[in-house]
């Protein structure tokens, strides 16, 4: 009867009711999965780091040996397996994108991949809500070699996972009684993920306005 009350858009309801399980299942989702573009990595992440410090939060406690393999399995064989996933349907699996969100990420990860090459983007895109889900099968239908895309999603998927992970566990041990303040910062850690998209939405703005202007 607990897990009917999930919100899959709550990072605490989703490990109150499923831990490490939940994590790793979660991030498999969101970079392996279309359908997963929606849940919340970026806070998932550092909630679990946060609730791995002993009594900093009044919410289920986690062990970082747990949450930090569950982490990485999940985000580095959801990758893998967005990559086959677009290598094996091509093209008519962007084709049957129609979420305008979707869409938009699609236009990112083309961008960051023309921009920066495989190697960079592969790895920026790890922190970029929906770019994450969408550049893996893109990159899968554009050839990128399989061992190049596997080296750089392993490296920027470790990077993504531990660091943020770390990051709330480290906040959670400096801060005294950070319970108080644990919405704000998650809503913090919610908008400086989504601030590269909001960045690039408005940088591409500009660019077209001075190329209308021209």
């Amino acid at each position: 009867m607990t897990n009917l009350a999930v919100n899959p858009l709550d990072a605490s309801s989703l490990l109150a009711a499923f831990g490490a399980l939940g994590i790793a299942a979660v991030l498999f989702a969101e970079t392996g999965l279309l359908v997963g573009f929606f849940l919340p990595g970026d806070s998932l992440l550092f909630t679990a780091g946060l609730l791995c410090v002993p009594g900093a939060t009044k919410g289920p406690q986690l062990e970082l040996y747990q949450v930090l393999p569950a982490a990485l399995v999940g985000a580095l064989a959801g990758a893998q397996v967005g990559y086959l996933i677009g290598r094996q349907s091509g093209t008519a699996l962007l084709r049957r994108v129609k979420r305008r969100s979707l869409l938009e990420g699609v236009q990112r990860a083309e961008v960051l991949l023309a921009k920066y090459g495989h190697g960079k983007a592969i790895v920026l895109a790890r922190f970029i809500p929906v770019v994450r889900t969408v550049l893996n099968p893109l990159c899968g239908v554009l050839d990128v070699p399989v061992r190049a895309f596997t080296f750089w999603q392993v490296l920027g998927g470790t990077v993504w996972t531990v660091g943020v992970v770390l990051a709330g566990y480290v906040l959670g041990s400096s801060v005294p009684d950070i319970d108080r303040y644990l919405l704000p910062i998650i809503g913090l850690v919610v908008v400086v993920s989504v601030l590269p998209i909001v960045l690039e939405v408005f940088r591409a703005r500009k660019s077209r306005r001075h190329g209308g202007d021209k």
